[in-house]
């Protein structure tokens, strides 16, 4: 049906269960949506007061089609379903707000044991970990006790961990594949959680350590039940351990909403998630219904809010898990305590949040800038010209993500626009050859000459990604299509974020100059010997 006149002609909109779906001028899909009746869902898009979400997709609605079901569980499976095929715009696209650390034991011959933040179908992934002292000192204790490989390639020979004791060395066949596979079994119910079957075990070879008068393993053996003790007891939650649960807290920010998910596996933290949307008036069922249609399902979903249609969505829950499935809003006890820690991590990550909120408005650009990525020149003279580029996600640096360049197009002459150019270039070109993810905005280090040398490379390669100059000399913001620059409160929040991820970059780029002269001087010296 076409929309005429900014409104949907309700009359012909059925009042039976069922799922919209609302398309642009294109005829593009913008949004699914399940209601229990039509026509009462579709008409509150198009009156009362509505959130800025909402009223930017309803601006862009030129028509509605809907499918008609027998009740509101078939809707929301048909909903989940719908969404998962088309991926429209509006709805909630579910991206973790940080990039925490996961622990992988892989599906090779003899497994091996890593730390990753990419997750893939080619093994078996625990976490995430928000704190990385304790995954790598999961790792070291389940290297220690399991003796699991931790090399990339099988080597020829035994390597060190072999010869001190931390690893089997199924490289020179010291254990057969069996044997290794019930170490790597052993090594997954301990990352799990299930630490009673280790610890009898390091309790057993203690006391026979100790018997046979061989007090250094035996002291070894009791440092890692310490370990494990550490690990785990400070995780350990006074709640029921025979069931997984998942604590879930909504905090909301002007148009933008974070949640914080904490995942409980018997009792015991796991993991910790967070995500930012932007809010609309249904936001919290909505996200619990995208949430799960990829995550594990718990028995019980611990929430700090009401939400409409409790028990239709513990209903639909229960059917995509095939058991029952309860959501519980606590108003005292541990599980109060629960949700009161999960709000308390939302409002810490809130206020980083507000701070990049303000810098999207405050430089009008159209995203979130979640991920920012900044470039500086390092030269001396006419030589070892080099550019650096740092990477910060969610305002903090991603050091993974930094990059060195080797400028080429200046051998011979100084020139920081040419070079700036350059390095842009190369970066974005990379990417989108490599269909990887584009920074939500884009820093150079300089005024507008390295701006526009910069905006040249992003047009040349067809992209347009918001883009600002940084001036040192007055702490000026330059943006495209305008010779005045732009001045803010140099001691704001978003300044002092702005002038740490520049000063990042001078740093790095420095530190990669530096490098390049130190390697000359040491081949001219090699030379003249």
């Amino acid at each position: 049906m076409l929309i005429e006149n900014h409104k949907p002609d309700f009359s012909k909109i059925p009042k039976n269960p069922g799922c919209y779906i609302y398309k642009d001028k294109e005829n593009n899909i913008i949004y699914i949506g399940k209601a229990k009746s039509l026509i009462n869902r579709i008409r509150s898009y198009f009156s009362g007061e509505q959130s800025l979400k909402t009223q930017h997709l309803v601006e862009r609605i030129n028509s509605v089609d809907w499918i008609v079901v027998d009740n509101e569980i078939e809707a929301l499976l048909l909903e989940n379903n719908l969404i998962k095929q088309h991926k429209p715009k509006y709805n909630i696209d579910l991206k973790d707000n940080r990039r925490y650390a996961y622990i992988e034991i892989t599906n090779d011959k003899f497994p091996r044991i890593l730390s990753t933040r990419k997750i893939n179908k080619e093994g078996t992934f625990f976490g995430p970990y928000t704190d990385g002292y304790q995954r790598v000192q999961l790792i070291r204790t389940a290297v220690s006790i399991f003796k699991i490989r931790t090399c990339i390639k099988l080597p020829k020979n035994a390597c060190l961990n072999f010869h001190i004791g931390i690893c089997t060395a199924p490289c020179i066949k010291n254990v057969n594949e069996e044997q290794y596979a019930q170490q790597v079994q052993q090594a997954k119910l301990f990352l799990k959680g299930d630490i009673e079957p280790t610890i009898k075990i390091l309790e057993e070879e203690m006391k026979n350590f100790s018997k046979d008068q061989k007090y250094e393993k035996a002291l070894e053996r009791k440092r890692q039940l310490e370990a494990i003790s550490n690990i785990y007891d400070k995780q350990k939650v006074e709640l029921i351990k025979g069931y997984d649960q998942d604590i879930i807290a909504m905090l909301k920010y002007n148009e933008y909403v974070i949640f914080d998910i904490f995942t409980v596996s018997k009792g015991i933290i796991q993991g910790k998630q967070e995500y930012r949307i932007e809010y609309s008036e249904d936001v919290f069922e909505e996200f619990l219904r995208r949430y799960y249609s990829t995550q594990k399902i718990p028995f019980e979903i611990i929430i700090n809010q009401e939400i409409e249609d409790k028990e239709v969505l513990e209903e639909y829950l229960s059917k995509l898990r095939n058991a029952k499935v309860i959501i519980t809003i606590p108003e005292k006890g541990e599980k109060k305590e629960l949700i009161e820690l999960a709000l308390k991590n939302a409002s810490i990550n809130l206020e980083e949040n507000k701070t990049l909120i303000e810098l999207q408005q405050a430089l009008n650009i159209p995203e979130y800038p979640k991920i920012i990525e900044c470039f500086d020149i390092s030269n001396l003279g006419y030589e070892h010209i080099v550019a650096g580029m740092t990477r910060f996600v969610d305002g903090r640096p991603d050091k993974s993500g930094y990059r060195k360049f080797k400028i080429n197009s200046t051998i011979g002459q100084q020139n920081d626009f040419a070079a700036m150019s350059e390095a842009v270039y190369r970066r974005y070109r990379r990417i989108k050859n490599e269909k990887g993810q584009y920074p939500d905005l884009i820093i150079v280090d300089g005024g507008l000459g390295q701006l526009s040398a910069s905006l040249k490379s992003l047009k040349a390669l067809g992209l347009k990604i918001p883009i600002i100059g940084l001036a040192k000399e007055n702490e000026e913001i330059y943006i495209p299509n305008n010779a005045t620059p732009l001045n803010f409160n140099n001691n704001s929040k978003m300044m002092l974020l702005l002038r740490e991820i520049r000063d990042s970059v001078h740093r790095f780029v420095l530190s990669y100059n530096r490098k390049r002269r130190e390697m000359k001087l040491r081949d001219q010296f090699e030379q003249l010997k």
